[in-house]
């Protein structure tokens, strides 16, 4: 046992790496998970903006980590999950290193919180944070033609709902050619919530058809990487499969993959870079925006 723990104990990453995945696998809460890892991950040598304002409430705030000396770099956008009433950037430090450490200008936002604001409130957060980010991109080192949305969980389905309904980026004035993809791990994107607890986030007397984004999709939308948690026992794989057959319906490309084993929790924590282990979830996010980033 010694002799075993000599030998990782050489390498401070990888011991990181099993101390934070055992967290996550043993099912220690999201948050207790997050601040493990976040209370580790450097962030030495990336240029880091916190609190970016984008709207008026407190909550309409971003953090934005960029690699050091970018210059025209792509842009990524992500907004976290919380079953719409929980959660913030501050969590997610994990994810904006990963994404700068790979040569993206990434924004970590949060976003007003239901039931205080319900949907559609949270969609025009993203849509307005990503119009503030389009705006300051260069600023940061990005370019604002060359964005991609992503979201986990809840953040997942304001990220495509904001994308595909040509109502909310239209509000802004942001051009959905700017987009270059959207990426949605683990998202809600088709379900009855009448019946369930979520239905917080939603207008008293809302039906699917008028806020799910499977029912919205824009002939236009840019392509999109969906990605199943195969073991997700909070959101069901049913959702990924609908949005898929709703995006192909609608002729938008779409890359559609279900990552065995992994969880509602794992498969966002597989973004960490000591974690990659847990699953491909950092590697296949990669190769989605170097295949439709522009060069």
């Amino acid at each position: 046992m010694l002799r075993g723990m000599s030998k990782v104990s050489r390498s401070p990453w990888l011991l990181l790496g099993l101390v934070v995945g055992a967290a996550v696998l043993a099912g220690c809460s999201q948050r207790s998970a997050q601040d493990t890892l976040n209370r580790a991950v450097s962030t030495s040598g990336l240029d880091v903006t916190r609190d970016v304002a984008y709207g008026p409430d407190t909550r309409n705030r971003m953090d934005v980590y960029a690699p050091h000396g970018a210059a025209n770099a792509p842009v990524v956008l992500f907004v976290h999950g919380g079953s719409w009433e929980g959660g913030d950037k501050d969590g997610h430090k994990f994810v904006g290193e990963s994404l700068a450490r790979a040569g993206y200008v990434t924004a970590v936002m949060s976003y007003r919180l239901a039931p205080q604001n319900r949907y559609p409130t949270f969609v025009q957060d993203t849509a307005l944070a990503l119009k503030v980010l389009r705006e300051r991109a260069k600023t940061f080192g990005g370019n604002p033609e060359n964005v991609f949305v992503m979201g986990h969980s809840a953040g997942a389905f304001n990220a495509v709902e904001a994308v595909d309904n040509a109502r909310w980026l239209r509000e802004v004035d942001v051009p959905v050619s700017a987009v270059r993809g959207v990426i949605g791990v683990a998202g809600p994107y088709s379900y009855d919530f009448r019946s369930l607890p979520s239905a917080r986030a939603f207008p008293e007397g809302a039906t699917p058809d008028e806020v799910m984004p499977d029912r919205h999709v824009r002939p236009d939308a840019p392509p999109h990487l969906l990605l199943v948690a195969g073991s997700d026992r909070t959101v069901g794989a049913q959702n990924g499969e609908n949005m898929r057959a709703a995006l192909d319906r609608a002729g938008v490309p779409v890359t559609f993959t279900v990552l065995p084993g992994m969880g509602h929790i794992t498969i966002i924590a597989a973004m960490a870079r000591p974690l990659t282990f847990l699953g491909p979830t950092r590697r296949d996010v990669i190769a989605f925006i170097e295949a439709h980033r522009l060069r």
